[in-house]
């Protein structure tokens, strides 16, 4: 369902597997929260917990949970400012109108719980991205937030042409073993102290190709990268 990747005193950041709700889903079964939630109190029955973002079902990756309502309010702050560094992964298998660079735009609703990209710009959704040739036919993308609107990145990359594989509302003719969107890492400053986490998506078989292993070495840390003017 998900591992742990740090507990510090204030949050804990854990890795959370693609199919897996945020929220409980009655006789489904239960969400990531009340997952990690149970772990804690484990150790300390009156552990508490507070949600500061979250992961659509189908994308796996990195969440930070706030361990106090202080540390809540602090991370509230960093997500509402964009202090908070996020990079995701993705995989297409159709071409893109352009292979790097903004993807910009208000969002609104559409039909069936999707959204759709705009042209015009009162508050707009603002995504970078590189792109990369990888094996069959396919390209990764690598996706910096700058807002965090519902469906963002799934949108963005549907508005160029290129839906993410898997996806089961932006690309429905898709047969995958997952979708294949991962929170691939995250950079921030808490009280002071700078924090740097990646992890590697480890279930989905385009994501475990080694031509894409080989290039998201190459990258080594996103931040890095000469990104895109916003």
């Amino acid at each position: 369902m998900f591992k742990t990747i740090t507990e510090h005193t204030d949050f804990i950041v854990v890795d959370k597997n693609a199919g897996i709700n945020f929220h409980d889903e009655g006789d489904l079964g239960s969400g990531l929260f009340s997952l990690v939630k149970k772990q804690l109190q484990r150790h300390n029955v009156d552990a508490e917990l507070f949600p500061v973002h979250r992961l659509d079902k189908m994308t796996s990756g990195l969440v930070i949970f706030a361990k106090n309502l202080t540390c809540a309010q602090v991370f509230g702050k960093l997500f509402n400012d964009h202090d908070i560094e996020k990079y995701y992964l993705a995989i297409s298998d159709k071409k893109p109108s352009k292979k790097q660079g903004l993807i910009k735009g208000d969002m609104a609703k559409s039909r069936r719980g999707m959204f759709k990209l705009l042209r015009t710009m009162e508050n707009p959704a603002i995504t970078q991205f590189f792109s990369f040739s990888i094996a069959n036919k396919q390209r990764l993308y690598l996706l910096k937030p700058h807002s965090g609107k519902t469906h963002q990145l799934r949108v963005a990359l549907a508005s160029i042409g290129a839906p993410i594989v898997g996806d089961p509302l932006y690309y429905s003719q898709s047969i995958a073993d997952r979708g294949y969107l991962h929170a691939y890492s995250l950079k921030f400053s808490y009280l002071g102290e700078e924090f740097e986490f990646t992890s590697l998506p480890t279930k989905g078989k385009y994501y475990l190709n080694e031509a894409l292993i080989e290039q998201l070495a190459a990258i080594k840390k996103p931040w890095q990268l000469n990104w895109p003017r916003l």
